[in-house]
């Protein structure tokens, strides 16, 4: 099995929410940090490998998961790397979608 192989195992929704810079984080003996890109890092629960967050390196800006989140009304309004979600699943409502391109011209060119 490739890295390839490996990475598309973990390619699903990961519904989240941006908490820009002002995260307090509980806990911090459980976290796991994955250096998973030249401009994200990946924080997870080293107990049982649960994906919590992304974060923008650049910016220290937080994207975390909404189920952490006991708010029943958060808006789902956008997708990322739409181009790259796998073809046997799409959400039912209209969002604001962007390709891998666009967040890049948007937010630099990987060095977000």
């Amino acid at each position: 099995m490739s890295l390839r192989d490996v990475q598309k195992v973990g390619r699903r929704p990961f519904l989240a929410v941006d908490c820009g810079q002002d995260v307090a984080i509980e806990g911090e003996e459980h976290l796991g940090v994955f250096n998973s890109s030249q401009w994200a890092e990946r924080g997870f629960c080293k107990k049982c490998g649960t994906s919590l967050f992304y974060r923008l390196k650049e910016k220290q800006k937080y994207i975390v998961s909404s189920e952490i989140f006991n708010e029943p009304d958060l808006k789902f309004d956008h997708q990322i790397f739409i181009d790259k979600k796998p073809e046997y699943y799409s959400f039912a409502n209209e969002t604001k979608d962007m390709t891998e391109a666009k967040i890049f011209s948007s937010y630099g060119s990987g060095d977000c």
